[in-house]
């Protein structure tokens, strides 16, 4: 492994370890629902000992019928506004919440390329889907550059532990008494 993996991987272990220590700090547990990143965001949650104070559950939902079977998005809302779409991630967020013993969700829906994307919805779109038992849910949209298929997911996976991260920072103390 050279030197720019072991810093990635440095990197990454000090944001989660963060993110967990609020999480246990808050009483916080976690799920996430992924598209495109098919996993990688709960995988990395779960590389640092201790995960399991902080982490649920994660649902792959690559596929519509996922979605839909998974989370109860509605394939209406598919149809009309495609996968990759605030409302999609909104629902897919809200969804997770619901069907977890969870506080928090992290849902992403995107395109990772190399093919799929379009003039609207370009190769890097991402859409995050954030439902939280004490807020409301909210999504944020980026546009990764299109350097590759592997670094718009991990450009993904950061963000959404970034995400995550705030979200926490701003959550009531003590949680687990609710």
């Amino acid at each position: 492994m050279n030197d720019d993996s072991t810093e990635i991987e440095d990197e990454v272990a000090e944001h989660v370890g963060a993110l967990m220590a609020l999480c246990r700090e808050k009483g916080i547990m976690i799920a996430t629902a992924e598209s495109c990143t098919g996993g990688l965001i709960a995988g990395t949650l779960t590389e640092i000992s201790g995960s399991s104070a902080m982490l649920d559950r994660g649902f792959i939902t690559y596929s519509n019928e996922a979605k839909t079977d998974l989370l109860g998005v509605p394939a209406e809302m598919i149809e009309r506004n495609g996968a990759v779409s605030g409302e999609v991630a909104a629902a897919m967020a809200e969804g997770a919440l619901a069907r977890a013993n969870a506080d928090l969700t992290i849902a992403v829906t995107g395109i990772a390329g190399p093919e799929g994307g379009t003039d609207l919805k370009p190769v890097g779109l991402v859409w995050f889907g954030c439902a939280a038992s004490w807020a409301p849910t909210f999504v944020h949209k980026t546009v990764f550059p299109d350097e590759g298929r592997a670094i718009i997911r991990h450009a993904a996976v950061m963000a959404a532990i970034e995400i995550l991260t705030e979200t926490v920072r701003l959550a009531p103390e003590n949680r687990e008494e609710d």
